[in-house]
């Protein structure tokens, strides 16, 4: 962890501390667990293969291996599976927490869905309708979505280490807006229409979207950009 001497707002010369990630996006001291100014939301993008927890779990990467000094009431408000890639919440405002979770809040999130195959108009269209996909052995028939097949692959990252590429398979991508989220559900509904996901990005939580922010780095919002969490955007408008 490294330091940095930076000074208050106010101009009194009290040093704080400016903390570090291991990729080098400062913290401001703001985040510190030494101190406790106001509730703090940090949008970060999580890559493939890191738990969307801080404790360590086997030989895993963690969130701890890209935060620490974090004050120690920063939770990710519900997580990313281990195999999935984009958009994290950190945040210590229960309040915020507690309505992203609720069920009947019905906040958009947006994923960029690469899935095995050339996938057609009548999947696309079921998907849009709901599903039938099974949640802990009980059949869950999924909300309406917002569901485009993309001409071109978005513009993103490699992932690390890449999907596999095989030859003689095609494969396409999606866009797949939900106001749910079940355990492993964009990979459930893409399998239920016979084309299984490769690879999956939360691109967009609300208004707020993936761009500009690279794979193990992160966004500090301020209050304005946090209203954007829950405004309900359609597809197009956020794409």
């Amino acid at each position: 962890m490294l330091t940095n001497p930076s000074f208050i707002e106010s101009g009194s010369p009290q040093p704080r501390r400016t903390f570090f990630c291991p990729c080098s996006n400062p913290l401001p001291a703001r985040l510190c667990k030494d101190n406790s100014f106001m509730y703090q939301y940090i949008l970060f993008h999580k890559p493939y293969h890191v738990l969307s927890q801080f404790s360590a779990e086997g030989d895993k990467k963690t969130l701890a291996h890209f935060f620490s000094g974090l004050n120690k009431n920063i939770y990710p408000v519900g997580r990313l599976d281990y195999d999935s890639e984009g958009l994290l919440l950190l945040t210590d405002d229960k309040t915020v927490t507690h309505k992203l979770l609720d069920p009947g809040s019905g906040h958009t999130r947006t994923y960029l869905v690469q899935v095995d195959g050339d996938i057609t108009d009548p999947a696309i269209r079921k998907l849009s309708a709901g599903v039938d996909i099974n949640i802990d052995g009980r059949t869950w028939h999924t909300k309406k979505a917002v569901v485009e097949k993309l001409k071109e692959p978005p513009e993103i990252d490699e992932r690390n280490p890449p999907v596999r590429f095989r030859k003689s398979i095609p494969v396409s991508w999606i866009t797949l807006t939900l106001t749910e989220g079940k355990n492993r559900q964009v990979r459930r509904m893409t399998a239920a229409v016979g084309f299984p996901t490769l690879r999956l990005i939360r691109y967009a939580i609300g208004g707020l979207k993936l761009d500009g922010i690279k794979p193990g780095r992160f966004k500090i919002l301020d209050n304005a950009e946090k209203e954007l969490l829950f405004r309900k955007k359609v597809l197009k408008e956020i794409l």
